[in-house]
């Protein structure tokens, strides 16, 4: 079962950035998706949401899926599931798939989402 309980000010100790892919002309007048583009970074509280293994093409993939919770804000009120999360780990970037719309409404002050790594963004 997972703790969707409010997280605590201390367990907001990570540095993320979010990011969205940007709009570029193809040169024929059309908009398509660009590359991506960091709009913003701020705290957040990670929790394990635990991790899957899958075969894919015959060989295993890990998958690492955690429980985010970031203050809500105008600027975090704008994430939707086609951006994405990375985390910095001493130098080392994972890159996290936003799951789902992430949730702004169940926790006042607090927009939660699922994000997994392993998986195309």
């Amino acid at each position: 079962m997972v703790s969707r309980s409010k997280p605590t000010a201390q367990e907001a100790n990570r540095r993320v950035t979010f990011s969205a892919r940007g709009v570029v002309d193809d040169g024929y007048g059309n908009e398509v998706a660009g590359d991506w583009e960091d709009k913003f970074e701020v705290w957040a509280a990670l929790r394990p949401g635990g991790g899957s293994e899958t075969v894919i093409a015959a060989r295993l993939e890990g998958r690492q899926v955690l429980h985010a919770y970031v203050r809500a804000s105008s600027q975090t009120r704008q994430i939707t599931a086609e951006w994405r999360m990375k985390v910095t780990d001493h130098g080392v970037d994972r890159i996290y798939a936003i799951d789902a719309q992430p949730d702004g409404l169940t926790m006042p002050g607090w927009i939660y989402m699922q994000v997994e790594s392993g998986v195309a963004a």
